[in-house]
């Protein structure tokens, strides 16, 4: 019952604490997964004997159903209940790490990541939507979503370096082994710091075709952007992939404008800046993920990296971006978050710019580490203020669509960085190839035409992000019944290969 009484912090309570800091926890495992196991692909293609084509399933087979899967899983978490669908993602992604971990084949492995990513879809959405509405206050709003954004904008940083520390040591297996202890710890945290929602009306009028309409055009999205730069954007099965996806989008529409109990209610882009932040989150990512991508191939395929000092060298970045988010979450209160959106896009496209002239014969000290503390205040200021800005105003009952609908732009916009970069970057370097152009001066030329569009992307962002809301982080009515009450205690394709 709202009373017009201030609310206390939670956030100030050690319990809040503790559970600003399991979600989290469960939003940086999902997030590291993207890319820790990048560094590792050669050996994993090695010891499982992988085709070429099919090794790129491993990292992209968890983007597809991440990505897929997230708005089903945000709205589920709506309706169904947010600590079921939390758990129920937990298990999922404990049991599939397992499976990677212990794969004898290619088959088992790509399965294994695409029902990781399956898991992650149901985690990240009811993490995010617990999150913010037990944060509701506006100075525990801001401080948690900046946490959350602080672990957005580093978990690939880390990714990198854990996946080389770990493939270079204990070897690629540790790399999905690590997550099953991890989760144990956060399934039994879940039930300890979360309290189970009220039994819910039965879903006898949920909308099906609406589910089913848009998970296969994200399903589809996501596969056509993955597989455009092997199989050609102008090639025939690309453009009936995307168009399909589009069609299936538009039916979606078509569906949730008629249906009285919508999956997606579209009301929900009326919400003041929502769909500005997300699409500034969608053309940033792309440019973001896309350089991770493209200095982890050019320090071990052109400098000669082993897979720890490449993943070291992205510790930088770790840091930059977590003290970023920090001191932004502060920042907010008297700035807004526009300003700081603009500003960390900018700023990060001068980063990656700067990386984009790297040389053949590049030092660590002069041509990466400047750009990677660049890109990284950036990163941090982008992410934090994105996170904060796509949740503005968003009502308790639709906090998990709008966390599906941000974690979604994530997805979408690594797979387009990708799809539309590695595209560029391998067209360059065959192009060189052919004119006989020895191979670590032809990928380089390659990667530096890719992180050139990157930083062109990150332009684009700054100037999408001008529509966003400027929040300060103004607090959101607090619903008694929305499934997210807390305990009162403890109760419980490597562009090498072009080649």
């Amino acid at each position: 019952m709202a009373t017009s009484s201030p609310q206390p912090s939670f956030l100030a309570t050690r319990r809040g604490k503790l559970t600003l800091t399991f979600l989290c926890a469960v939003g940086f495992l999902d997030f590291l997964d993207i890319s820790i196991v990048n560094v590792a692909l050669p050996q994993i293609g090695h010891h499982l004997h992988f085709s070429i084509q099919n090794l790129q399933w491993v990292a992209s087979g968890y983007l597809l159903t991440y990505g897929g899967f997230l708005l089903l899983g945000g709205r589920a978490a709506d309706l169904v209940g947010r600590r079921r669908i939390l758990v129920t993602g937990i298990i999922v992604f404990t049991l599939s790490s397992l499976t990677a971990g212990l794969a004898q084949s290619s088959g088992v492995l790509i399965g294994a990541r695409l029902a990781q990513g399956l898991g992650a879809a149901l985690m990240s959405p009811a993490a995010l939507s617990i999150l913010t509405t037990s944060f509701n206050q506006g100075t525990d709003r801001l401080k948690a979503l900046g946490a959350w954004g602080a672990i957005a904008g580093s978990a690939s940083a880390v990714g990198v370096l854990l996946g080389g520390v770990l493939s270079g040591g204990p070897g690629w297996r540790w790399v999905f082994f690590v997550n099953p202890p991890v989760c144990v710890i956060l399934l039994a945290a879940a039930f300890r710091l979360i309290s189970g929602e009220h039994r819910r009306a039965p879903l006898a009028n949920f909308d099906s075709a609406g589910a089913v309409l848009v998970t296969a055009a994200m399903l589809l999205l996501v596969y056509g952007l993955v597989r455009a730069p092997d199989v050609g954007w102008g090639k025939a099965k690309t453009i009936v992939e995307l168009a399909g996806a589009a069609v299936l989008f538009v039916l979606f529409v078509i569906n949730e404008q008629r249906h009285h109990n919508p999956l997606v209610p579209l009301s929900i882009f009326r919400i003041k800046g929502l769909a500005a932040a997300d699409v500034t989150q969608v053309i940033a990512v792309a440019g973001f993920f896309s350089m991770f991508f493209f200095i982890t191939l050019y320090m071990q395929n052109v400098l000669d990296y082993s897979p720890t000092k490449a993943g070291a060298a992205f510790i930088p970045i770790t840091l930059g971006a977590a003290a970023s988010s920090v001191v932004c979450s502060r920042v907010f209160e008297r700035t807004g978050t526009r300003p700081l959106i603009v500003g960390g896009a900018l700023l990060a496209a001068g980063g990656v710019y700067w990386l984009s002239r790297i040389p053949v014969h590049g030092s660590f000290l002069t041509d990466l580490l400047p750009g990677f503390l660049i890109m990284s205040f950036g990163l941090g200021a982008v992410f934090t203020g994105v996170q904060t800005a796509a949740n503005a105003g968003v009502p308790p009952d639709k906090a998990g669509l709008a966390a599906a609908l941000v974690n979604a732009s994530f997805q979408v916009g690594g797979a387009l960085g990708l799809a539309i970069f590695s595209a560029i970057a391998t067209s360059h370097t065959r192009h060189l190839l052919t004119e006989h152009v020895a191979l670590p001066k032809a990928l380089t030329s390659g990667f530096r035409w890719a992180l050139t569009a990157s930083s062109i992307f990150l332009v684009a962002a700054a100037v999408i992000a001008l529509r966003t809301t400027n929040t300060r982080g103004e607090p959101i009515p607090a619903a008694e019944e929305e499934g997210v009450t807390l305990n009162a205690e403890p109760t419980s394709r490597p562009i090498s290969e072009v080649a």
